[in-house]
């Protein structure tokens, strides 16, 4: 067995499973990155305690996973045990999550008091300040309310939806429409009898500025672009 090595393991009904696994495949596998399991799991056994060798017997297998079969009863477990990550994988994938949750608070979320698009650096230096502890398995969606409600002690901030309303003259539909399909919720549209676009649609706040700018280089500054309703989400 190579020298690399981590523990995954699953707790089921007071009892724990572990099973020895290659660290970088075990990860990329558990992140959904890899979809073989070949070569990630290194021992073909389940145990009680892997540091002690204490091995679970082929009937407790059976009764709790309904099969004996390890790399069945190991996937499981990685899937949706706990996975014992090195330092240094824990701390790449804490800055990856960062940089994602930096930039889903630029693109959502606002000044409070200004209603100014927040900076990263700021967003960076306020996760440090409140204390932010981020979780590298957990979505940013799950993380982002609890995460706000901290950073709302540090900085004034809220998370913003604006909807919009927006009139494209007939000349500049070919190239602005899929611009907006694409870029926004779309809420409401319709052709009007002189072949311009009218649409009602819902953006982040920290997005606005970027989608109203595009969409005027994209129509040589004939689109009309209206504010009609900030919500707080």
């Amino acid at each position: 067995m190579t020298n690399e090595y981590t523990i995954a393991r699953l707790k089921v009904r007071g009892q724990k499973f572990e099973i020895i696994v290659d660290p970088d495949k075990a990860l990329e596998y558990k992140l959904g990155r890899r979809k073989e399991f070949k070569d990630v799991l290194l021992c073909d056994e389940v145990f009680s305690d892997a540091k002690k060798g204490l091995r679970h017997a082929k009937k407790d297998l059976i009764e709790v996973f309904k099969t004996d079969n390890i790399e069945k009863i190991a996937q499981e477990i990685l899937e949706k045990g706990e996975l014992l990550i090195k330092a240094k994988q824990r701390e790449k994938m804490i800055e990856e999550k960062k940089r994602q949750i930096i930039a889903y608070i630029s693109k959502y979320c606002v000044d409070a008091r200004t209603g100014a698009p927040i900076p990263p650096l700021r967003i960076e230096r306020a996760l440090g300040e409140a204390g932010v502890r981020i979780d590298p398995f957990k979505e940013v969606e799950t993380q982002i309310p609890e995460i706000i409600n901290k950073l709302s002690q540090v900085i004034p901030i809220k998370k913003l939806v604006i909807r919009l309303s927006v009139k494209i003259p007939s000349i500049y539909v070919g190239k602005a429409y899929g611009y907006v399909k694409s870029s926004s919720e779309i809420e409401k549209e319709e052709w009007l009898s002189d072949g311009s676009y009218y649409a009602e649609v819902s953006i982040p706040a920290g997005f606005k500025n970027e989608f109203i700018e595009r969409l005027l280089n994209l129509t040589k500054g004939a689109a009309y672009v209206e504010v009609c309703e900030e919500k707080v989400i």
